[in-house]
């Protein structure tokens, strides 16, 4: 199935995970477990799942028709109605169509830092077109009528990776019954990469862009169909994801125009929010790519070529060999055809269901109004400066910022970047940790920018626009402080919330009351432009703390504004 660590956008994982979800029954602090099989009806179908002491679970229910054949680079179809018994412990479920990966690791890495990387290697054997399934897990002593609060997951991967089994929600089942305010935690698969995000000018003109979002928003609309019969709340659902997930959720903030459909009504992002992305022409490169090495260029209807002519494994050969923070490729300076965060498969606007790109959007106020958190580890990305480490010189930092991210913008222009990030290691990420971790000299450096890039610059523009507007609040992790290289590294925060950490009671209430705060918890103040308030999370005895969110002050507007006069 899977290996023993998550991929490196979930690497936070990769130092506890042993087993993944669809291989085991799900675990928690009660090991008591008994032979009653738990049930439900759904349409004329019943489904048998699995207790395992306060949690049950129905795992692998499919909520999308296969995508294979025609059905491939289209719009998710919804299942039939159920019928008949079916066997609901996620023995069958399939990653959707995606390669395995080993990460980039460069030599002069700590070893602590360099044993991460090496757990952090992604191996599918399982992946299948007919991917499109659904997990739900439960308090096990729900009772008959009762309807409670569910949570929505996410899962991240850098929208080129990920599989809902390696995430098990039963600790924080687990944490909403120690607070008396159970919930239940849906999970499910997507299409990654070029399956669910090619993007250009044939895509938008088919109609068929963002097809990963587009299956996640099926699966919200399953949630809202069938959610009761697990004694859910289809009336309060909350989105959550982390990474490429909470990406995800910030599309679906801005989707149509800011109307959620009602298909929830609060949301929760971490590591990840809007983004500095453009419209689907921005991805034109890479379609024209994968026609030509698919052997579809001269067809007469490219995307008609690919969806039905070209073999997966194929396709899944060239997604792996594109440009992202970890393929061998990513080592090459010359290359810089989309190193680190100018991915190649991502959502941009298509004018329909992503109206404007995500910066546009959260300036015009087309944003759903509901309740939100969003958060950034301190040291967003360090992991991924690792493919880097060959830049070492002023000019070749120039070179790749200037060649990678903005490549319209004007010298002029990328030396102010440069003087607001200066090479100094004490200035640079991990930060606050003086001249320790300095990989390379320009390591720090590169990690200070990337990270404001796509995390904290992000953040930051949506709250600066949103928070005198609906209920939001905000976080800061700087846990995990003292990891060699890395820091407060991309994905702690989640691990703290999947393993049961005091994060994870803050979901809990927040998903239970659109509100953070709750009994036995330290208060968390909301983020408002009179009190920009973030939340600290911290190494020590002190855990938690208050700070203002003016960190870095002029490096993030002038980068916000160079993201929006040139989106990536």
């Amino acid at each position: 199935m899977l290996g023993s660590a998550a991929y490196l956008w979930v690497a936070a994982l990769a130092a506890s995970s042993t087993s993944t979800f669809a291989q085991s029954t799900p675990s928690n602090s009660t090991t008591n477990t008994t032979t009653i099989i738990p049930q439900v009806q759904l349409d004329q179908g019943t489904f048998n799942g699995v207790r395992n002491g306060s949690v049950e679970s129905f795992l692998g229910i499919q909520y999308g028709k296969p995508t294979w054949g025609d059905q491939r680079l289209r719009f998710p179809v919804p299942n039939d109605p159920y019928t008949g018994e079916h066997n609901a412990t996620g023995e069958m479920a399939y990653a959707c169509l995606q390669p395995s990966l080993a990460p980039v690791i460069p030599d002069g890495l700590d070893p602590q830092a360099k044993a991460l990387l090496e757990s952090s290697a992604w191996v599918v054997d399982h992946a299948s077109d007919d991917c499109l399934s659904i997990n739900v897990l439960r308090p096990s002593n729900l009772t008959d009528g009762q309807k409670i609060p569910v949570v929505i997951w996410i899962y991240g991967g850098g929208f080129e990776f990920g599989d809902a089994s390696v995430y098990d929600g039963s600790a924080l089942i687990q944490k909403s019954i120690d607070l008396q305010e159970p919930l239940i935690f849906v999970s499910f698969n997507y299409r990654v990469n070029a399956y669910g995000f090619l993007n250009g000018a044939e895509v938008e003109a088919a109609g068929v862009a963002n097809i990963g979002l587009q299956d996640q928003r099926q699966a919200f609309r399953w949630v809202q169909k069938y959610i009761s019969a697990f004694g859910g709340d289809p009336s309060k659902v909350t989105i959550w994801g982390e990474s490429a997930g909470a990406i995800s959720v910030g599309h679906h903030l801005i989707a149509n125009g800011g109307d959620t459909e009602g298909l929830f009504h609060a949301a929760f992002m971490q590591s990840g929010s809007v983004i500095p992305y453009g419209d689907t022409r921005k991805g034109q490169k890479w379609y024209d790519s994968l026609v030509k090495q698919s052997g579809c260029a001269s067809s007469n209807d490219t995307l008609e070529c690919v969806r039905s002519t070209v073999p997966a494994e194929v396709i899944d050969a060239i997604v792996l060999h594109d440009p992202s923070p970890f393929s061998p490729e990513a080592r090459s300076l010359s290359r810089c055809l989309g190193n680190a965060f100018n991915l190649t498969w991502v959502p941009r606007a298509d004018g329909k269901f992503i109206r404007d790109i995500p910066y546009q959007a959260v300036l015009k106020g087309k944003v759903a109004n509901v309740p939100f958190v969003v958060g950034d580890v301190d040291d967003e990305a360090t992991l991924f400066t690792t493919s880097l480490t060959n830049i070492t010189t002023e000019d070749q930092v120039h070179a790749y910022i200037s060649s990678n991210y903005f490549p319209n913008a004007t010298t002029s222009e990328i030396d102010e970047l440069l003087k607001l990030y200066p090479a100094n290691v004490t200035l640079g990420s991990p930060f606050d940790t003086g001249e320790a971790n300095a990989v390379t000299p320009q390591f720090k450096r590169l990690a200070a920018i990337q990270g404001d890039l796509l995390f904290h610059a992000p953040r930051r523009l949506l709250l600066e626009n949103r928070s005198a507007k609906q209920p939001v609040w905000s976080y800061l992790s700087k846990r995990s402080k003292s990891f060699p290289d890395f820091g407060s590294y991309h994905g702690t925060d989640l691990l703290n919330i999947l393993s049961g950490g005091d994060l994870a009671g803050y979901l809990v209430n927040f998903v239970s009351h659109h509100n953070v705060n709750g009994k036995g918890l330290t208060s968390w103040p909301q983020f408002t432009p009179a009190n920009p308030t973030l939340f600290t999370l911290l190494d020590g005895a002190n855990s938690t703390g208050l700070e203002r969110d003016d960190f870095r002050a002029e490096p993030i507007r002038y980068l916000n504004k160079l993201l929006l006069k040139y989106p990536l």
